[in-house]
């Protein structure tokens, strides 16, 4: 299908949905409830004599009807308004964190996780001011202090960080890192081979190295997502602006993020990668 020949074809009556602010308000009250006309009336804030034309015509359209003296979907009806709600939701989740996306590089994240970019909208952007120039490395810690465990994809490397997961892994907490090969170039050499080796009997940490190209930074917790990643147009990793959030949603985006590239990854023999040393 040639969906611009489809649009031109039909664009009066997207138009008539999506150019219709209480026609939206009614679809998405109705995707999860009947409602009676007074309900209608509380969610939009509008009068009987506005909205009534606007059912009339969603009812013209088969996509709502009249049961009981209350208004329902039909089942065109639920289709179109769960596309209304992730389009609204897509939207609302790119603007609410418009400037962090635009100003990087968002173009290897999978399109599967960029379609569900809305799953963020209960975050917060965080990023370093000229006051504290360690806010976010600062927030970063302090959210692995509690972690019952820690996923993390990397393709940067950090001293400060090695020592504190290093740490995190010595007292049981479970660690399991994705990275690039880049940064097994790095771990195998001082300051990080040391940490690393007296981690080789550790059976609750482990690496896994993946060929994919990386360009984000993402530790997940059981309570919390921070996302980072590199700066729009360079090859340089933004370590001044994270995204964060403890919202389940987010963090379920987070760890399912995490789960993508463990599987495009092969685990790393920690004890080999020092043999000879």
């Amino acid at each position: 299908m040639d969906s611009i020949k489809i649009y031109e074809k039909h664009q009066k009556l997207i138009h008539s949905i999506y150019s219709s602010r209480l026609k939206i308000q009614i679809l998405l009250t109705l995707l999860h409830n009947n409602a009676s006309l007074s309900r209608l009336r509380d969610v939009t804030g509008s009068t009987s004599q506005a909205l009534i034309p606007k059912i009339r015509n969603l009812e013209k359209q088969g996509l709502i009807e009249s049961v009981n003296y209350e208004y329902r979907l039909t089942p065109l009806g639920g289709v179109v308004a769960m596309n209304v709600e992730g389009f609204v939701e897509l939207i609302g989740g790119i603007n609410q964190h418009h400037t962090f996306f635009k100003d990087h590089d968002l173009s290897d994240l999978p399109e599967t996780f960029l379609s569900r970019i809305s799953d963020l909208y209960e975050s917060e952007a965080k990023q370093d001011t000229t006051t504290d120039m360690f806010y976010v490395y600062s927030h970063y810690l302090e959210i692995l202090k509690d972690a019952a465990y820690i996923h993390g994809i990397s393709s940067v490397a950090s001293p400060g960080l090695a020592q504190f997961i290093a740490e995190k892994v010595v007292t049981g907490i479970p660690v399991e890192l994705v990275v690039n090969n880049e940064v097994i170039e790095l771990l195998a050499k001082e300051p990080y081979a040391s940490n690393l080796q007296e981690l080789v009997n550790y059976p609750n940490f482990s690496v896994w190295v993946t060929g994919e190209k990386l360009r984000v930074g993402l530790t997940v917790t059981d309570k919390y997502l921070s996302l980072g990643l590199f700066k729009k147009d360079t090859n340089l990793y933004d370590s001044s602006s994270d995204i964060f959030s403890n919202e389940p949603r987010a963090v379920e985006w987070g760890e399912n993020l995490f789960r993508y590239y463990k599987e495009l990854s092969t685990k790393l023999d920690i004890a080999a990668l020092f043999e000879g040393n």
